[in-house]
């Protein structure tokens, strides 16, 4: 088996900030990068078609101990989508127009994952849950304007389809606001609706970014009756992780989806619970293939893009077969997350009211939420995190066979292989045959 050049040793026990911004020296600085890293970034951003982007203000922790968001805002540049309406239109776009969409549409995503009839006739009856930090006043406002836009029918308290509580289930005393995190829960209500239109939406809003409130968070979501919950959110790795994987996320009969994170290889959690589905990031962009799109492993540099590694803690479950990592390994399935091929997202309370593109692996655990919605209420007593290796190696999965995260001793850690490898799992939807039971 091919091998390279190990990391540097991942420090645990402690929650790890995830993602970075990577277009100024100065900013790297400031969150401590080391010169290498300022270098490998900074040259990305100044080669990479001059689409530059940001870590959300959720990225950085607020108290020791936070777990933080998994997405990016894209801050100028053309971005993917742009690129490919100028080839059609032969007009070139205004970069980091807010006024209108500039990142991959519905429309797009449910073409690349082979969704588009699924969409249009499951999910009817179906909660996804999104588990989020802090409150956004602006939710239900702004997921209104985005499914508007694009004839999505409404979601709405009115109609019974949208439903925003806090950790305990209260519908009127909610978490303070936080414009960070408001970013974030447009981002994941927005791709929910995207993938799975037809679902209802549960939005919990934990009181803070701890793991206790999240976990508790996300409890409340399973108890209101989500067979689907999407969570955007982790951290390093520590020896607390098997508890809070008894009190918080073993859930059978319940599809959890986890961001695998952000800042390139290393595991993280709750990506590696072995109860969850770890979703990688890709980038995704269209091809003159039968399919109509590729995709390989996202990674913008050493210390951005997308997670993936042999846990230290959770136990391997009994469906994960690779006899590199003998504990959990990190990812299961994975969906588009780099932001240059991000999505459009509408937002008015994060920053000035319009539409923005975001990435980060925020982008692909809710898409896959709604994959898994899309195909129908898990088994009683299964984990839907199997259902994927089911179908390993079919025509009901997307194989990702390029591209690396960074540097490992055991190849698939870190490098897309045909078959599984860490960065993209068993590869992206195609189809919702996968994740059946």
């Amino acid at each position: 088996m091919r091998t390279t050049t190990p990391n540097s040793p991942h420090t645990h026990g402690r929650w790890r900030r995830i993602g970075s911004a990577a277009v100024a020296t100065a900013a790297l600085v400031f969150t401590g990068l080391g010169t290498a890293a300022q270098a490998d970034a900074v040259q990305s951003a100044t080669t990479s078609a001059a689409v530059t982007y940001a870590a959300t203000p959720c990225a950085t922790p607020k108290h020791t101990g936070d777990l933080t968001c998994k997405s990016y805002r894209v801050t100028g540049g053309l971005t993917a989508f742009q690129k490919m309406q100028a080839a059609k239109t032969g007009i070139t776009p205004k970069a980091a127009d807010a006024s209108t969409p500039s990142g991959y549409s519905p429309t797009n995503l449910r073409s690349a994952y082979g969704l588009t009839s699924a969409a249009a006739s499951n999910g009817s009856g179906e909660t996804i849950a999104i588990v989020d930090a802090y409150n956004d006043p602006n939710a239900e406002a702004d997921l209104a304007t985005y499914r508007s836009y694009y004839g999505l029918s409404a979601c709405t308290t009115a109609n019974g389809c949208f439903k925003k509580v806090s950790q305990t289930g209260s519908t009127t005393s909610l978490p303070t606001s936080d414009a960070g995190w408001s970013e974030e829960i447009s981002l994941d209500l927005d791709m929910a609706s995207a993938i799975c239109p037809l679902c209802n939406i549960t939005l919990v809003e934990a009181t803070s970014a701890s793991y206790v409130n999240l976990g508790t968070a996300e409890n409340e979501a399973v108890a209101l009756g989500a067979k689907f919950v999407s969570n955007s959110y982790g951290g390093s790795e520590s020896s607390s992780q098997t508890s809070y994987d008894t009190s918080y996320y073993n859930h059978a009969g319940v599809a959890i989806t986890v961001s695998s994170g952000d800042s390139a290889y290393g595991a993280e959690y709750p990506a590696t619970s072995r109860y969850v589905t770890a979703v990688g990031g890709t980038k995704l962009s269209t091809s003159s293939t039968t399919r109509g799109w590729t995709e390989a492993v996202w990674r913008t540099s050493s210390t951005e893009g997308t997670g993936s590694g042999c846990s230290a803690y959770d136990a391997k479950p009994s469906w994960q077969t690779d006899t590199g990592c003998t504990k959990r390994m990190e990812s299961d399935v994975s969906a588009v997350a780099d932001p240059a091929t991000g999505v459009s997202v509408y937002d008015s309370y994060g920053v000035t009211a319009g539409w923005y593109t975001f990435g980060g692996t925020s982008v692909s655990a809710p898409i896959i939420a709604g994959v898994y919605a899309l195909a129908g209420t898990p088994a009683s007593g299964t984990y839907p995190a199997q259902y994927p290796y089911d179908y390993a190696g079919t025509s009901s999965l997307n194989d990702v066979t390029s591209g690396y995260n960074g540097s490992c001793t055991t190849a698939y850690f870190c490098t897309a292989e045909t078959g599984y490898d860490g960065p993209t799992g068993w590869g992206t939807p195609e189809g919702i045959s996968a994740f059946a039971n």
